[in-house]
């Protein structure tokens, strides 16, 4: 009897490319189309807490995008090995240590900014669109997408609020970045608005942004 031997070959799949169009996704939807701020409706306190100025709203931004890149990383990492019961704790712990970290990063090189950012910082631990990346896609994902999504998301919440502190300081103080704008171009007395350096200003300017985004992908709130 002879036997036969079937020599099956294997087709090995080539890997996904680095930046693939799936890929691309992570980063791209967060900015417009699924806005964590306009769309999801997250992240609002320090929208409207922080951006009275430019820069405390640019090391606002700097500082989350560093912590929802490294909580997503390090929590896919470790996605196989927390317990479903603990997850929470162990993904605030992780927060927690970050935010830490860039607190004390800001008190030993920014202080005045720190001063200035004050509590609000450390509130990022408890940041919807932080918490809310490492439940809904970092736990369930490889490190790389994680970390994609992590900078379309950050990114996605930085443009928003610097847009509100872009208006806001320019109708509220007449400056930018603490430069007075319009007295460089000229215009002397410029009447600023002080509805602007409340959180009421910030109300009516996330306000319009979120119409003008949703009016014009098209979004529709079920």
């Amino acid at each position: 009897m002879s036997t036969q031997t079937i020599e099956k070959i294997v087709e090995k799949k080539p890997a996904e490319a680095f930046l693939s169009k799936r890929r691309k996704k992570f980063i791209n939807d967060p900015l417009s189309d699924d806005n964590p701020i306009t769309v999801q409706v997250l992240g609002i306190c320090s929208a409207l807490a922080v951006t009275t100025q430019m820069k405390p709203t640019l090391t606002m931004a700097i500082s989350v995008i560093f912590v929802m890149i490294f909580s997503n990383l390090i929590i896919s990492l470790m996605r196989s090995l927390v317990p479903t019961r603990v997850r929470i704790i162990v993904q605030l712990a992780v927060i927690a240590t970050l935010v830490t970290l860039v607190s004390e990063v800001l008190m030993a090189y920014q202080y005045d900014m720190y001063k200035e950012l004050s509590v609000f910082v450390g509130l990022i631990i408890t940041n919807c669109i932080v918490m809310g990346r490492l439940e809904a896609f970092a736990l369930a994902n490889k490190p790389w997408d994680s970390v994609l999504d992590a900078v379309g998301n950050g990114l996605g919440y930085s443009w928003i609020i610097l847009a509100v502190a872009f208006f806001r300081e320019i109708f509220g103080s007449g400056k930018l970045f603490g430069w007075p704008l319009f007295e460089a171009i000229g215009i002397e007395n410029f009447p600023t608005n002080g509805l602007m350096v409340t959180p009421v200003g910030a109300f009516f300017i996330l306000g319009l942004i979120i119409w003008v985004q949703r009016n014009k992908t098209g979004f529709v709130e079920h």
